[in-house]
């Protein structure tokens, strides 16, 4: 039996990653390093900001002080803050999918994500009371594809769904990082093409969609058979 249900953020919800694409781009060419988009899908997505910018330094030979680090993360939430005022970045059915959702099961986001981002966009979208759960990047110690933010959000939402198992848990994500995050902290899978192509996230998924709107209860319901 499902019990609860897991949300991505990124590319799941928010249609961000062209803006978390964009903001990268711009913050590290002021330090003369040219991201290109097709590097930034195929080798950083999946990191948190500061494993992104790490990792984009080492693979830049770029020397990186902690002080340089933190400069990076602050001032790409800036320009992430300014290019989301542009325009409502939820993709196509993520309001109805989470609304259809949340009237069954308790719902949460488990996101690498920033707080502070996950909120501007929660709360522009009037989509907060949906999820009194939210693991960010702050919360844990690593992040995907490391199991850490699904063993937090599995425990935190135990306190809402007492007794609850990560085998009683579903999730939705776009990235196999995500996929495989979830799938080895015992969560079951969802995998939607918003991002990447079915064979890309078959392999961590238990079922792929490529819209928000075959997001169903009974979809949802026919995983834990």
């Amino acid at each position: 039996m499902i019990r609860a249900v897991v949300f991505d953020f990124d590319g799941v919800i928010a249609n961000s990653e062209p803006l978390h694409f964009r903001a990268y781009k711009d913050v590290l060419a002021t330090r003369g390093v040219a991201l290109s988009e097709r590097a930034y899908y195929e080798r950083y997505l999946g990191y948190d900001d500061v494993g992104a910018f790490r990792a984009i330094a080492d693979d830049a030979r770029l020397p990186m002080s902690d002080d340089d680090l933190s400069d990076l993360v602050a001032r790409k939430a800036v320009r992430m803050e300014a290019l989301e005022h542009e325009s409502s970045v939820l993709f196509p059915g993520a309001r109805d999918a989470i609304e259809r959702l949340s009237a069954r099961w308790p719902t949460a986001i488990a996101s690498g994500a920033l707080k502070a981002e996950i909120g501007r966009v929660l709360d522009r979208e009037s989509l907060r009371r949906f999820f009194p759960i939210v693991v960010s990047a702050e919360d844990t110690p690593a992040s995907k594809p490391d199991p850490a933010p699904y063993l937090r959000v599995v425990e935190l939402l135990s306190s809402v769904v007492p007794g609850l198992r990560a085998s009683e848990c579903v999730t939705i994500e776009d990235s196999k990082w995500g996929l495989i995050s979830a799938k080895s902290a015992g969560l079951h899978t969802i995998g939607v093409t918003h991002t990447y192509p079915e064979g890309e996230l078959s392999d961590a998924a238990d079922v792929v969609i490529a819209r928000l709107d075959q997001l169903t209860p009974d979809l949802i319901d026919r995983l834990a058979c």
